[in-house]
C-alpha cells in the first residue's frame, strides 16, 4: 500500500480538537516541570554543579500527583491510535504498514537529535570539559527519551490490542492489569529492579487502552458524577499505595520502570479529561486557540525532544552573562522560570523551522516486507531504550544515531522495480 501525506485541508468537523489541545498542554507542561526541576549554578567550590530545586521543596511529591501528566498523554495517544487504526484498515491498510508509519513518525524526529548529541558530546569530550558536568548535562538532556521507547512499544501493539479490544475489551484490560500487578509483585518481592522493565509491556499499553475506551464513547456515556467519583477514588487509592505500599510518593519516582500508580493516575486523568471536555470544546471553538494548537501540534515531537537541550543551552548562555543567572532555588531563580519558558518556546519554534520537516512523512512507497519493518522497529527502539536504562553518553548517542538512520532508511526505502510492479498488480 502506498502511503501519502495527509491533505493540507483538515476536516475539523470530524476531529476532536479537545484531544489536540490536551496533547499540546501535556508537552508544554513537561517543559514547565523540567524548568523547575533542573538548576545549574555555582557550587561551594566555585565550580558549576547541577541541582534539582523543585525536588528539594516540601510540596514536590504532592505536586507530582497533578504534574505527572504522561499517563494522560498515553490516553490521548490511545484515542489517536484507535481512530487511526480504524481509518487505516478502512482504506485497506495492514498492520505492517501501520507500524511502519508510526515508527517513522518517532524515528525521523529522533535521528537529528541523536546526531546532535553525538557531535556535542564528542566535542565536549575532546575539549576536555569536566567529565562529571558533561555527564550530568547529557543525562538531563536525554531524560525525556524514555518516552520514545515506551511509545514505540505501544504503537507496535496497536493492531493486536485493537483486535483484542474489539472482541474482548474488558478481558483485555483485565489481562494487562494483571500483568502490571504481577510484574510489580515480582519486582518488589525479589528485590531486582530490572524486573520492573517488563511493565513496559503492560503499564503503558494498559493506559493506551483507556484511550480506546475513550474513542468508543465509554467515558461520554458516564454521568459526570460517576466520573468525579472514579477520579476521586483513584486519587484516594494512591495514598495507601504510596504511604503503606512499596511505591514512591512522587509520581516521577514511579515512572521508570512504570508501576501500578501510573495506571491509577491514568484512569483518573481520563475521567478528568472527559469532565473538562465542554470547557475545552469552547476553547477550541476560538480561531486563535485553534491556530496556537495547530502551530504547536504540527511540530510537537520536535518541541518535546529538543526542549531540554535548548533549555540547557540558554542556561549555559546566561551563565556567561554577569548577573543573568540567578542561584538555583533562590527567589530570583523561581521568578526567572516564566521568562525562561517563553525564551525556550521561542527558540524551539525558530528551531522547528529547520527541524520540524523531519516530522513530516511525505509520500511513501509500498510498505516493505514485515520482517524489514520489524527490523527497522528494533533499530528505532534500541537507542531510546538504552538511554532509559543506562542514560545518555557519547557511545549511546553515536550508536543510536546510526541505528535510527538505518531504521529510517529501511522504512523509507523503495522496493525494487519488479517488486513494486508486483505489489500494484
Amino acid at each position: 500500500m502506498t502511503t501519502r501525506a495527509a491533505p493540507a485541508a483538515v476536516d475539523l468537523s470530524r476531529r476532536d480538537l479537545t484531544l489536540d489541545l490536551a496533547r499540546v498542554v501535556c508537552v508544554l507542561f513537561v517543559i514547565v516541570v523540567h524548568l523547575v526541576q533542573v538548576g545549574i549554578g555555582p557550587g561551594p567550590d566555585g565550580g558549576l554543579v547541577a541541582s534539582r530545586p523543585a525536588e528539594e521543596q516540601p510540596w514536590f511529591n504532592a505536586a507530582t500527583w497533578v504534574g505527572q501528566i504522561m499517563p494522560l498523554f498515553f490516553v490521548v495517544g490511545g484515542f489517536a491510535a484507535a481512530t487511526g487504526w480504524r481509518s487505516w484498515t478502512t482504506k485497506g491498510g495492514d498492520a505492517a504498514g501501520f507500524i511502519r508509519t508510526r515508527t517513522l513518525r518517532l524515528a525521523q524526529p529522533a535521528l537529528p537529535l541523536f546526531l546532535f548529541f553525538a557531535i556535542v558530546l564528542g566535542v565536549a569530550t575532546a575539549a576536555g570539559l569536566p567529565p562529571q558536568l558533561v555527564a550530568d548535562a547529557a543525562i538531563g538532556a536525554g531524560s525525556p527519551l524514555w518516552f520514545l521507547a515506551a511509545y514505540l512499544l505501544c504503537q507496535a501493539a496497536v493492531p493486536f490490542l485493537a483486535a483484542c479490544h474489539a472482541h474482548r475489551p474488558v478481558l483485555t484490560l483485565a489481562v494487562l492489569a494483571a500483568g502490571v500487578v504481577l510484574v510489580d509483585a515480582a519486582r518488589f518481592s525479589i528485590g531486582i529492579p530490572e524486573i520492573g522493565l517488563l511493565n513496559l509491556l503492560f503499564v503503558w499499553p494498559l493506559v493506551q487502552q483507556l484511550g480506546f475506551w475513550y474513542a468508543d464513547g465509554w467515558f461520554d456515556r458516564r454521568h459526570p458524577l460517576v466520573l468525579v467519583g472514579v477520579a476521586a477514588a483513584c486519587y484516594a487509592a494512591l495514598w495507601p499505595l504510596t504511604a503503606i505500599g512499596p511505591y514512591s510518593a512522587s509520581m516521577l519516582g514511579n515512572l521508570n520502570p512504570p508501576t501500578v500508580p501510573l495506571v491509577v493516575l491514568g484512569v483518573a486523568q481520563a475521567c478528568l479529561l472527559r469532565l473538562l471536555k465542554p470547557l475545552l470544546t469552547r476553547l477550541m471553538s476560538l480561531r486563535p486557540m485553534q491556530g496556537v494548537v495547530f502551530v504547536l501540534g504540527s511540530r510537537l515531537m520536535t518541541i518535546y525532544l529538543w526542549h531540554l537541550p535548548v533549555m540547557l543551552a540558554l542556561t549555559g548562555l546566561s551563565l556567561l552573562i554577569p548577573g543573568a543567572a540567578p542561584t538555583p532555588a533562590s527567589a530570583e531563580w523561581w521568578w526567572s522560570r516564566p521568562v525562561l519558558f517563553v525564551a525556550v518556546l521561542g527558540v524551539l519554534l525558530a528551531l522547528s523551522l529547520a527541524i520540524a520537516k523531519w516530522e513530516a512523512l511525505g509520500t511513501l512507497g509500498p510498505t516493505p516486507h514485515p520482517i524489514v519493518v520489524g527490523l527497522a522497529w528494533v533499530c528505532a527502539f534500541l537507542p531510546p531504550f538504552a538511554v532509559m536504562e543506562w542514560f545518555l553518553d557519547l557511545p549511546i548517542a553515536a550508536v543510536g544515531a546510526l541505528l535510527l538512520g538505518v531504521a529510517v532508511l529501511l522504512l523509507r526505502r523503495r522496493p525494487s522495480p519488479d517488486r513494486s510492479v508486483r505489489s500494484k498488480a
